[in-house]
């Protein structure tokens, strides 16, 4: 139904009904089931992310790097330049991952190297707005469709398109469901998508050790911020003068031309520096 971010753009520009009910009416056409069934699948994954926030903020996870170990924590200090608001939704963005590298259910929205993205700005939001849990789930879908249209036209995958692909377009998903959650428009979402992409192009996936910690949960903390500030920039009325769509084919254009030891292998970035050989000798016993 929508192949395209313009498409969805235009389809929305067009229709009376609010955002979300664009992506219910994909889903029911798509998966051949009613409108309940969609509505329950979707606060399926909701509920995950809520109880991987939860558990993120309440457990203690030890890490196989000991030097990361509960970094998390120290978000919870008084702010000297962010927002109060902005620093814990960081904190929360940290925690759930940490919470997912100790094996704890998340909601891969859209990979789990970025898991933390999503629900951290999603569940700030509703505060600062004071918005109901209803108005969540419907900011969820409008998030939702955003990362599968991306997905079904360039990549998620660390491994094929580098972290771009994973906290980028995290941050995006994440942008288009505040900017609904805030009463915006379609063509401001496409905007916001557009700059979350163009502020991480390039972004290389160099996990040290090969592990989903470094550099990946202070990455899910800067995706918050890029999801913010893009959804910030483009309910203001800042506009991305190349369209989203093309944005998107540039990504993976990008994450094509990536070296391979950029892609999740482990074998570059500062995965490849001296500290990070030296964890990981002392996590598997060789570099």
């Amino acid at each position: 139904m929508f192949e395209t971010i313009q498409k969805w753009i235009t389809y929305c520009r067009s229709s009376i009904n609010p955002l979300y009910e664009s992506v219910i009416e994909e889903e029911m056409l798509t998966n051949e089931q009613t409108r309940e069934w969609v509505l329950a699948e979707a606060q399926k994954s909701l509920d995950a992310m809520r109880n991987s926030l939860e558990k993120g903020n309440t457990l203690d996870i030890d890490l196989p790097i000991k030097e990361i170990v509960e970094q998390s924590q120290l978000m919870m200090t008084p702010p000297i330049f962010l927002s109060k608001d902005l620093k814990e939704a960081v904190y929360w963005a940290m925690s759930i991952m940490e919470y997912s590298n100790g094996m704890g259910v998340i909601c891969a929205a859209p990979t789990a190297g970025s898991c933390g993205v999503f629900p951290a700005v999603l569940f700030k939001a509703q505060e600062m707005l004071k918005k109901s849990d209803e108005e969540i789930l419907h900011a969820f879908l409008v998030g939702a469709m955003a990362g599968a249209i991306i997905g079904n036209n360039a990549t998620l995958s660390g491994s094929e398109g580098g972290c771009q692909a994973e906290v980028g377009v995290a941050s995006a998903m994440a942008a288009a469901s505040i900017i609904s959650l805030a009463g915006g428009t379609a063509m401001q979402i496409g905007h916001a998508i557009a700059i979350c992409l163009k502020n991480v192009m390039g972004l290389v996936c160099d996990p040290v050790a090969g592990l989903v910690i470094s550099p990946c949960i202070k990455r899910n903390a800067m995706g918050v911020m890029n999801a913010f500030l893009s959804a910030e920039m483009a309910l203001s009325g800042v506009t991305s003068i190349i369209p989203v769509d093309e944005v998107i084919t540039s990504m993976m254009h990008v994450g094509l031309a990536l070296p391979v030891d950029l892609k999740e292998t482990g074998k570059g970035g500062i995965a490849k520096s001296p500290t990070g050989k030296r964890i990981k000798k002392q996590i598997f016993g060789s570099d």
